[in-house]
């Protein structure tokens, strides 16, 4: 499995080299001047001659790649075109909110997700079953976005149980950060909450038929222990793939999240060194998510040799 783990780090290195070029290739080809945001409108040729200069913005793209690149290597990310702070600095404040927005939705969907999906393989095609796929299929379709508005209409302006907005690192109390990340974490994790529970139920109730849970029942073993140890074992391969995609996705959305909760994570910041044509910032980010997802997946190779013990030869 070392071996393994190896060869898809390994791998993931031209991910890690493409992502960021095709960042560099598409901020070149959007409308805008860098040079122009930070100067000002009114701002002289001279002005903006200095500035291009200072920035490296007459270079070709490919040159200003390859230069990024070579100090990404060394541990330096940059300095963000609009303020005097590393980019690296810049990630570090807001990793905390990002991360524990994702990391509380992960959890939250899996908890959900596997409740449900158990639940509707235990008797499928019945009432339980058919309300379980009826929710599953209506949250696939709602947006997260629109959920998370209808979260705070509910429980933050008409009952106000939650706050609306803002963050509280864990530092200064457990439970104002748990607080404030319920409304958000709940509209993060509505669709991969759904998503597991339709693969689960499906794939345990094919496993709940196989001949060896069958012969494990007639031994005498409990239902519990048939489906724990036995059955959500052996089910659990296809959700694991689909949660590893989905953790893709909870980035994603948590870009939109942040803004409507206000959160100051790494969503709003990469948003704004969009608006602001800050190059370094967004590399970062996406420096730091590609690297995040990269390693889901890796994580997610490794669990088949514990759920499949013939992937480890």
């Amino acid at each position: 499995m070392l071996r393994y783990a190896g060869q898809r780090l390994l791998a993931a290195i031209p991910l890690l080299l493409i992502v960021p070029l095709l960042i560099f290739l598409l901020m070149d080809l959007a409308p805008g001047d860098p040079a122009v945001v930070l100067a000002g409108e009114n701002a002289t040729p001279k002005r903006l001659r200095e500035l291009r200069e200072n920035l490296n913005l007459d270079e070709n793209v490919f040159v200003r790649y390859l230069d990024w690149v070579g100090s990404a290597v060394r541990g330096d990310l940059g300095m963000s075109l609009w303020s005097n702070q590393t980019v690296a600095e810049l990630l570090l404040r807001r990793m905390a909110t990002t991360l524990s927005l994702v990391l509380f939705a992960i959890v939250l969907a899996v908890t959900i997700g596997v409740v449900l999906g158990i639940l509707g393989a235990l008797r499928p095609g019945g009432v339980v079953d058919r309300g379980i796929n009826a929710l599953a299929s209506v949250a696939i379709a709602i947006p997260a976005f629109w959920f998370g508005l209808v979260l705070v209409l509910l429980f933050a302006v008409t009952h106000q149980i939650f706050p609306a907005f803002g963050y509280v690192p864990i530092s200064e109390g457990v439970v104002p950060w748990f607080q404030h990340l319920v409304l958000p974490g709940v509209a993060l994790a509505l669709l991969p909450a759904a998503e597991v529970t339709l693969q689960l139920r499906s794939a345990l109730g094919q496993v709940l038929g196989s001949d060896y849970i069958l012969n494990a029942e007639a031994r005498g073993l409990s239902r519990a222990s048939v489906i724990g140890k036995h059955g959500l074992k052996n089910a659990c391969i296809p959700v694991v793939t689909v949660l590893g995609f989905r953790v893709s996705e909870v980035l994603g959305g948590a870009v939109t999240i942040e803004i409507i909760y206000n959160m100051p994570g790494l969503g709003s910041l990469a948003v704004n060194s969009v608006q602001n044509h800050d190059v370094p910032v967004l590399l970062g980010f996406v420096l730091f998510t590609t690297v995040v997802v990269i390693l889901v997946n890796l994580l997610v190779d490794i669990s088949y040799g514990y759920f499949n013990p013939k992937v480890r030869s």
